[in-house]
């Protein structure tokens, strides 16, 4: 069909007829009662501009890329490719880990799990970066081994279950017995918080170590109360200082040893790589042999973590320093802050 041009006249049924006698056409109707030509009819407008027919679009290998980006923070954007991998791969069978950990939970590969004030949603544990950080923890103490995390994340699990760690946290412990044994105080250059552990600071043994699962449950609260200082976004470890000023021979008793082994084995299967640094500090001549006795039972990337130090300020601040400011450091070790 050719091109109808808008300019041209269309006849209607409204226009008037018009009849030709001789050469000049005579209107059979007077001027004024003669009916007006009607509205020129609109064309459609896709007559007049017919649109393209639509290209399926190939999303290009950006917009790709884009659409599998997820949350990010200043510690997931360290992982590296090796370990991208590996956590994608843990986290796709999430589900199925929780379902094993709680097996007697209908709803447990779908319910949301609350682990050091972090929500993991076992159906979208992509969308909080922080939750990323938190399963590359077992991951990492894992040799980046997704099966061997799952494990391990089973067994924290379930020994956070058994051991009723919400319960421990809200106890009252005896502040006589307790109140200094711990001390939470200052940051590393990096922003890490410190953690004090005071062995020396009670002289009551038998107060303290008698009741070894009291004693444990106030030092897996102290450890989650150090925990929750960390925002898993640009933190997630902290550094740890044992002082053991005032402790002597008849500190090891077999209870004190007891609680020790148990505490050192929580901690080794259940708080996977929030170690920063670890120095012991004042440690008698007598009791250097501790470290020896405990090494086999540590992780080689932990013992690298870890360091022996003298006793006093002028043998521990030469040792801290270089990694705590002085305005963070009590002066007791070797720092210009009063401390506790």
């Amino acid at each position: 069909m050719s091109e109808i041009s808008t300019s041209q006249t269309v006849p209607t049924a409204l226009e008037p007829s018009v009849e030709h006698s001789g050469p000049t056409a005579t209107p059979t109707t007077t001027e004024a009662d003669a009916p007006q030509p009607g509205p020129t009819p609109t064309l459609p407008e896709h007559t007049l501009n017919p649109e393209p027919t639509p290209v399926p679009h190939t999303p290009n290998s950006i917009e790709v890329a884009l659409q599998d980006v997820e949350p990010q923070n200043p510690l997931t954007e360290k992982f590296t490719e090796a370990e991208w991998k590996a956590l994608k791969e843990f986290r796709s069978n999430l589900s199925e880990t929780f379902k094993e950990a709680f097996p007697e939970q209908e709803n447990a590969g779908s319910m949301p799990y609350n682990m050091w004030g972090i929500t993991i949603d076992p159906l979208a544990p992509d969308e909080d970066a922080r939750v990323s950080v938190v399963l590359m923890k077992f991951l990492r103490a894992r040799n980046i081994n997704a099966q061997e995390a799952k494990d391990m994340l089973i067994s924290t699990l379930r020994w956070r279950k058994s051991f009723n760690v919400e319960e421990a946290m809200k106890e009252q412990f005896p502040e006589d017995v307790f109140g200094k044994l711990g001390k939470i105080y200052g940051k590393d250059n990096d922003g890490c918080p410190i953690a004090y552990n005071l062995y020396g600071a009670n002289k009551d043994l038998h107060a303290v170590f008698d009741d070894v699962q009291r004693f444990l449950r106030w030092r897996v609260a102290f450890m989650e109360e150090s925990i929750a200082l960390l925002d898993f976004e640009t933190i997630d470890q902290m550094v740890q200082i044992h002082d053991y000023e005032g402790v002597g021979m008849s500190s090891r008793t077999p209870a004190s040893k007891n609680a020790a082994s148990e505490a050192s084995s929580i901690f080794q299967g259940h708080y996977p790589e929030f170690l920063a640094k670890k120095f012991f500090v004042n440690v008698p001549s007598f009791l250097t042999w501790i470290f020896w006795i405990f090494k086999p039972l540590l992780s080689s990337a932990t013992v690298a973590k870890m360091s022996v130090v003298g006793s006093g300020p002028k043998a521990i601040g030469p040792a801290l320093l270089p990694l705590i400011p002085a305005d963070q450091l009590p002066k007791r070790y070797g720092g210009d802050a009063d401390g506790f």
